[in-house]
């Protein structure tokens, strides 16, 4: 394998390790939840999924989970959850 394909593919995995380099501005995903496959985005900050809980509550476990999984890749405004506070933080003020 050529040097500089080498190279490329060590700086990928530190890159893959360094996750506060990422933030993720955009996106749109299909979420295979229990009941029902949703469509999920965020654009600008802004999250939406098409079930009906987060019609009613402007957040959902889909929402949440999403927010878990990617963590500090997101804005802080994009890791708020309805209660206010990032999900870094609630998950450290969850009791054992």
């Amino acid at each position: 394998m050529h040097s500089s394909v080498i190279g490329k593919i060590e700086k990928a995995n530190r890159y893959a390790r360094e996750l506060d380099r990422i933030t993720i501005d955009r996106m749109s995903l299909t979420f295979r939840g229990d009941n029902d496959t949703h469509n999920v985005t965020l654009d600008a900050d802004r999250w939406q999924c098409n079930c009906h809980y987060f019609e009613s509550w402007g957040t959902c476990a889909h929402v949440l989970a999403m927010q878990k999984i990617l963590g500090q890749m997101l804005s802080e405004d994009a890791q708020s959850s309805f209660f206010g506070a990032p999900e870094s933080a609630l998950a450290e003020a969850a009791p054992a």
